[in-house]
Formats: structure tokens, C-alpha cells, sequence
């Protein structure tokens, strides 16, 4: 038998439970996995207290990202064998120990990266990805980041600094030296950042992306820069329809589009190569069991340094 992570109803973290299942059989289409690492996002913590609608009526399993190992491949489906390496994203119950997932959302692990570097990927390196992109971030831009030290803003860091982008991004005293690190000019958030930032660049930004949905970040970004076509957010994403500007989820109404859906799809295998050669770092948090699964999840919402992941 497997085991995975479930909730009947929404509430606190205190609604999860590991149950025994059935291994999964993959179905057309689909690889089998056993689960090596799977990551704690917070959207797995939103979904389960009702903060995000759940699809259909419970149980729902929890979590989308991980890594692993092929234990069967499922009829048209090429390029995977039993035994391969792999990291995945979009799967219904990355939180345990087995699963089985649409091959498109799959890809092979390169030789040096671990399972819990690939599981750390899926959600925040494909939100980062999709976003510096869609942003249409070039090497003659000056891209402001709110929240650099969070998994989607040091993925976004990443990002546009190999695009040739000058990055800033806002973090606390303690993370500057993280964000410095990934490429990044630090600036401390909070009340007079407006003035903190053009210190740093006299003559603006370019690009602004919010990783952080504090009070008060979306006016001051409209105070830094006019063109709300490069104004963009990944959490607050019903404010950001109010005011005019793009959200990229957060609660937006405006759906992804094609396009924007396959960059964030795009971004696994391209962060697991440049991970491969170097050129990508995945800071690590805390690792916790299955049956850990509710602390892992306050931890994450109290902002844990570090990619937090659970191990079955």
C-alpha cells in the first residue's frame, strides 16, 4: 500500500491526515512515481484552509510538486523508463508516497540534482519563469522585485539576472545577503521604500513583479513606474484587477493565457538544466515526513527560510 496526505474538510493544518491507498497505476498518458521529495507551497496551504476553491467534494489530496523515481510508464507515453530520475508539478497529491502524474508535467532529473532541489521547483520557478517573461524582461531593464527572499522571488532574481536585466529587490536586513548573493540589489521593505529604491536607481524602474502582496506595494510601485502593462503581481491578484494592473494568479479573475501557461510548464526542465550546469541555486529549507505535514505547512506560513519539503 501507499500513503498520502488528505483532508475531509477545510480548516487548520490540523485537518490533514495520512491515509493508506492504492499504489497508482499510471493511465494513458500518465507516469507512476515513487515519491522521493515533495514541496510545501503556500497555495497547499490556502487550498486546504478554503482560502482558494477546491475542485469538486473531499477528500482532497494535498500538494502539486516533487521528485522522484519512474515505476511504470502508462500506454503513449515515450521518453521515460522504469528507474529514471524525475521531478514533476500539477499532480493531484504530491504528498505522498507514490503518484501518478500526466507526463507533460514531467520531467527527467539531470545527474546532480537532487529530489529535493527538484521538488523545490515546480510552482515557484514556473511562477517566476512565466512572470520575467511575460513581463518581457531584457537586458536593458531594471526590474524591481517585492520579496526577493521568498522561493518565487529568488527564482525571479534568477531569472532576469541571466536575461542581463539590473535586478532590485526588496527583503529584510537578514536576507539581504541571500539576495545579494542569487545577483540582486538589496533594499529594505517597508515604510519609505519609494525613496529607498530610487536612491539606488536614480532613474527608475523599468518592470516591477510582487512576490510579497504587502500593504501599501502595489501604490508604491504605481509611484515608481507608469506603465501598468509592466506592473505585475503573483498574490494579490483581485487588488491588482481593481487598480489596473496584471496579475499573474493571486486570485485574479483573469485566467492565464495559453501562452502563459506554457512557460510556467516550460520552466521545470529549463530550471532543472541550468540547476544541472550551475547557473540556478535552490536555497533549502527544513525537511519533514508525511506525517509532519501539518507542521511543515506552519512553518511555511510563518516564513521559514528555505524551501520546505516533506519526505515520505
Amino acid at each position: 500500500m501507499a500513503k498520502a496526505v488528505q483532508f475531509t474538510q477545510v480548516g487548520g493544518p490540523e485537518v490533514l491526515e495520512v491515509v493508506e491507498i492504492a499504489e497508482p497505476a499510471p493511465g494513458p498518458g500518465e507516469v507512476a512515481i515513487a515519491v522521493e521529495a515533495a514541496g510545501v507551497n503556500p497555495i497547499d496551504r490556502k487550498l486546504r484552509s478554503g482560502g482558494r476553491p477546491l475542485p469538486g467534494e473531499g477528500p482532497w489530496r494535498a500538494g502539486s510538486d516533487g521528485a522522484g523515481r519512474v515505476t511504470a510508464v502508462g500506454d503513449g507515453v515515450d521518453g521515460f523508463r522504469v528507474g529514471d530520475p524525475v521531478a514533476f508539478f500539477g499532480a493531484d497529491g504530491a504528498y505522498a508516497t507514490h503518484v501518478a502524474v500526466d507526463a507533460a508535467k514531467v520531467s527527467v532529473r539531470p545527474g546532480g540534482v537532487t529530489a529535493a532541489q527538484g521538488a523545490a521547483l515546480g510552482i515557484p520557478a514556473g511562477t517566476a519563469y512565466q512572470a520575467v517573461q511575460s513581463l518581457g524582461v531584457r537586458e536593458d531593464d531594471t526590474l524591481l522585485i517585492h520579496g526577493g527572499s521568498g522561493a518565487v522571488g529568488q527564482a525571479a532574481i534568477q531569472f532576469a539576472v541571466l536575461l542581463g536585466a539590473r535586478v532590485i529587490a526588496t527583503t529584510s536586513d537578514a536576507r539581504a545577503d541571500r539576495v545579494r548573493d542569487l545577483g540582486a540589489e538589496p533594499v529594505r521593505y517597508g515604510d519609505g521604500l519609494t525613496g529607498r529604491v530610487l536612491e539606488v536607481a536614480p532613474d527608475g524602474v523599468t518592470a516591477i513583479l510582487d512576490c510579497a502582496g504587502a500593504d501599501g506595494v502595489l501604490e508604491a510601485s504605481l509611484e515608481l513606474l507608469d506603465d501598468k502593462n509592466r506592473i505585475a503581481t503573483i498574490v494579490i491578484g483581485a487588488k491588482a484587477d481593481e487598480m489596473g494592473l496584471r496579475a499573474f494568479g493571486g486570485g485574479s479573475a483573469v485566467p492565464l493565457t495559453p501562452q502563459q501557461a506554457a512557460w510556467r510548464a516550460e520552466a521545470l526542465p529549463v530550471s532543472l538544466a541550468l540547476v544541472a550546469a550551475g547557473y540556478f541555486d535552490v536555497e533549502l529549507g527544513e525537511q519533514f515526513s508525511l506525517e509532519q505535514a501539518a507542521e511543515a505547512q506552519i512553518a511555511n506560513e510563518r516564513g521559514a527560510h528555505g524551501k520546505l519539503t516533506l519526505v515520505p
